[in-house]
């Protein structure tokens, strides 16, 4: 049976020790990972390898492929991920607040490390890395559960993690990998709340809704993307037709890429066939209701089903609306949560949208697929928080944290 209580203590005692470590050794300890990772990177290439045959052989979709990939321009730019959050303020240790009391006592907010952090995901080897260089700077240890399409390339990226560390004298234990991937040990991780503090999935809408659904330890959820473009009437189509296409189809099997357009049918005749005819240069199956399917014969008809789907592949839904109004009321109800954008040179029109719609990230005028901590400026990220309690959007560092209250006092006593 596998010794998952014994790996939570491990993580527990190494997340006591990072607590107190300073931020010059976390720094020395991230850069260093990155150049063992790509010192490395023929061992972890191969094993990504083995991943990939395995799942070519179990028929995995092209879109998943692409995520469980690694190459050595990625595995570069992971290693750039982790000496970009050491160059990163540490935020741990910093004072939030100190007021003093009419009593004499000074109340300050400090923010710390959560503890352990635990992460459950699918076949995402970049995660593994990203996960361990947020958690690691900000003081918390981590048990990564990735899935089992992925389990070689994780062992050998955790391998060399775990091995910098202990080059340090830094407890390895600061990273651990479940290197049983059965649902059984999964859902036994779920419920170890004596140990983990706080469990993150991230993947797909069933594994995420299994972990709310079975795990006693708290989550903080985030969410499948079903993103929505909305081309306004007084959309600007030499920015929307570009927009689109890089949103649906720079890379397929991610959480940000746009998987409904929402067009305003004043300007549906001339923006449906513009958009059609670009998307179907790339073999994108488009789905739409009925007026779209009149306006363009490269349209399927669209299911009520299709509006609310994370295709994660080339389609895409179309629906037509009459106003601002109907395009946010569908957006909302159809929306997972994730990142919506608008398409418009009208001020009131961007303002409102930005207002109204009930998502983690809102733009204008800009792809969907900039919905990334890298990108966002964060160097990494643990996920994307389609919730609304404690962090919602990119998480990156103080997503990781929490706060304690610090009092000084002068021999008060209380009344």
């Amino acid at each position: 049976m596998y010794d998952l209580n014994g790996l939570g203590k491990r993580a527990k005692e190494a997340s006591r020790w990072m607590a107190n470590c300073g931020t010059d050794t976390k720094n020395k300890a991230l850069l260093q990972a990155a150049e063992a990772l790509l010192i490395h990177k023929d061992e972890i290439l191969k094993a990504n390898k083995e991943d990939l045959e395995l799942a070519i052989s179990n028929g995995m979709s092209p879109a998943l492929q692409d995520r469980l990939k690694l190459t050595v321009e990625r595995l570069e730019g992971i290693a750039e991920g982790v000496r970009q959050v050491a160059a990163l303020e540490d935020p741990i240790g910093e004072v939030i607040s100190m007021k003093k009391r009419p009593n004499g006592l000074l109340i300050g907010n400090k923010r710390v490390p959560l503890g352990v952090i635990g992460i459950i995901y699918e076949s995402r080897p970049n995660v593994t890395v990203d996960a361990f260089a947020l958690c690691f700077k900000t003081g918390n240890s981590v048990i990564l559960r990735g899935g089992s399409d992925c389990i070689h390339s994780n062992m050998a990226l955790v391998k060399v993690l775990r091995d910098t560390l202990s080059s340090l004298e830094i407890p390895e234990d600061a990273v651990n990998l479940l290197e049983d991937t059965s649902r059984e040990t999964a859902r036994e991780f779920m419920r170890l709340n004596r140990y983990v503090d706080v469990l993150i999935p991230r993947g797909g809408a069933g594994l995420i809704r299994t972990v709310v659904e079975n795990a006693s330890v708290p989550v903080i959820e985030t969410g499948s993307g079903n993103c929505h473009i909305y081309v306004d009437k007084d959309a600007d189509l030499d920015k929307a037709v570009p927009i689109i296409r890089n949103a649906k189809l720079q890379r397929l099997g991610v959480c940000n890429a746009c998987e409904s357009l929402v067009i305003h049918k004043d300007i549906a005749d001339l923006a449906i066939p513009l958009i059609a005819a670009d998307l179907a240069n790339d073999e994108c199956e488009m789905r739409g209701d009925d007026a779209a399917v009149s306006i363009s014969n490269l349209i399927l008809p669209a299911s009520e089903e299709d509006y609310g789907t994370e295709y994660l592949a080339k389609k895409i839904s179309v629906k037509t609306v009459a106003s601002i109004d109907e395009a946010i009321a569908h957006i909302n109800h159809y929306s997972t949560g994730h990142s919506e954008a608008i398409i418009t040179e009208n001020y009131s029109a961007a303002q409102k949208f930005l207002q109204e719609i009930d998502s983690a990230c809102v733009y204008v005028n800009a792809s969907t697929r900039f919905t990334d901590g890298f990108m966002f400026g964060f160097g990494a990220e643990i996920g994307i928080s389609t919730q609304k309690l404690h962090a919602r959007g990119p998480m990156g560092l103080l997503a990781l944290t929490s706060t304690k209250y610090i009092i000084y006092g002068d021999g008060q006593i209380r009344e």
